[in-house]
């Protein structure tokens, strides 16, 4: 078992911290830390999504605790350096349901001494994870960023259904049309079910640095075959539209797919946004705790399972201000059809603004920080004025 002394130093700008909080919903939490050395600051929750940690924040920490916060990233339960989750494909898959992650979220809020935050900010999965905070617990998650995956709401309850015969929920019948397509497709998030897909990932090939090279360089603007645009349907046919690393081919891994667009050597010594050094942490960190923990959000995700808990909120929308951001050359806006213009019409009742930034894919505020920093420092000082001092 690694002990916490053994494992690596974080390549850290000075002003960010590394810690740990003990006790918070089972588990032994790995937090970065920003905006620490005054008391009495207002406090932001940063949340990350797949595959990714705590350390896909560091480019904004400390924008946002010059704005006058405590800034706060943890490593989210299943990833990283945070303890007391169960790896096992077979285990405490419940654990993993979204309104436990909520439970999480509220014990490092309280851990830390706060009743309240001016902001929850989540991207990718943690997107999810963040509208989810502001739609259960608006008293304490003031405010509402999500990044890069658009929120469409609670799952509805049926609806007007008394006289109706009582049938069990239809099947999806979007996987089978899939791989009936003249070029067979399966959809990512079937594959990151699999029980194979952690040890695909973990026993890559071409080894887990160089497959996370090649999946965040697929998924960013620096692959130049990005031109997402809205989908007409959840429909085979449209839904092949989308690059392989959503619709995969149907007989490849995701390391196998990601392998045909390695960037150059040239480019990875080019790029500025994921230079080898960071990446090189983050490959280490889930070599040694493989990709089973955030693979378990997708399974709870997409099990029929823990809907009837979700329907609690049916109809409720989010009513504190809220931002969405994402990169212009993202597909992540549009993989589920009518998801963003749902957000944008009903979900979200105070939508203060949408922004897609140009120049920047999927890890929006890794590939453009210095204008993710300024958006959220403006919608932070126009929602709630000076984080100092508002504790």
């Amino acid at each position: 078992m690694t002990t916490t002394s053994s494992l690596p130093v974080i390549p850290l700008a000075s002003g960010i911290r590394s810690r740990y909080v003990e006790n918070v919903n089972g588990l032994r939490v790995h937090v970065l830390e920003a905006g620490f050395e005054l008391p009495d600051r207002a406090c932001v929750l940063l949340l990350h999504g797949f595959p990714e940690l705590a350390f896909c924040w560091r480019k904004v920490m400390i924008p946002l605790a010059e704005a006058g916060y405590h800034v706060i990233a943890p490593d989210q339960r299943g990833y990283g350096r945070t303890s007391g989750w169960d790896p096992d494909y077979d285990g405490d898959l419940a654990s993993f349901r979204l309104t436990n992650l909520v439970r999480d979220a509220l014990g490092v809020v309280a851990a830390f001494g706060y009743d309240a935050v001016d902001a929850v900010i989540g991207h990718d999965f943690g997107s999810a994870v963040a509208a989810w905070c502001g739609l259960i617990r608006p008293d304490v998650f003031r405010s509402v960023v999500m990044m890069s995956a658009p929120f469409a709401g609670a799952p509805r309850l049926p609806f007007n259904s008394v006289n109706e015969v009582a049938v069990s929920p239809p099947e999806d019948h979007v996987h089978r049309e899939l791989a009936a397509l003249p070029r067979p497709r399966k959809h990512y998030q079937w594959y990151y079910t699999t029980r194979e897909a952690d040890s695909h990932m973990r026993r890559a090939p071409q080894g887990v640095h160089a497959f996370l090279r090649a999946y965040y360089h697929y998924k960013s603007a620096d692959w130049k075959g990005e031109a997402p645009y809205p989908l007409k349907s959840w429909s085979a046919a449209e839904l092949a539209n989308m690059p392989t690393y959503y619709i995969m081919e149907r007989d490849k891994d995701m390391p196998a797919t990601v392998a045909e667009h390695m960037p150059s050597a040239a480019a990875v010594a080019a790029n500025q946004w994921l230079p080898d050094t960071d990446l090189s942490f983050c490959s280490a960190e889930f070599a040694r705790t493989g990709f089973q923990g955030g693979l378990q959000w997708y399974r709870c995700a997409l099990s029929s399972r823990f809907n009837s808990e979700l329907q609690i909120w049916s109809g409720r929308s989010i009513d504190v201000p809220s931002l969405f951001i994402a990169g212009k050359q993202d597909w992540g806006i549009y993989q589920h059809p009518g998801a963003y213009e749902s957000m944008l019409a009903t979900v979200c009742s105070r939508m203060a603004a949408c922004h897609l930034i140009d120049g920047a894919g999927h890890w929006v505020q890794q590939e453009q920080p210095a204008e993710v920093g300024g958006l959220l420092q403006a919608f932070l000082r126009d929602t709630f004025g000076n984080g100092r001092d508002r504790r």
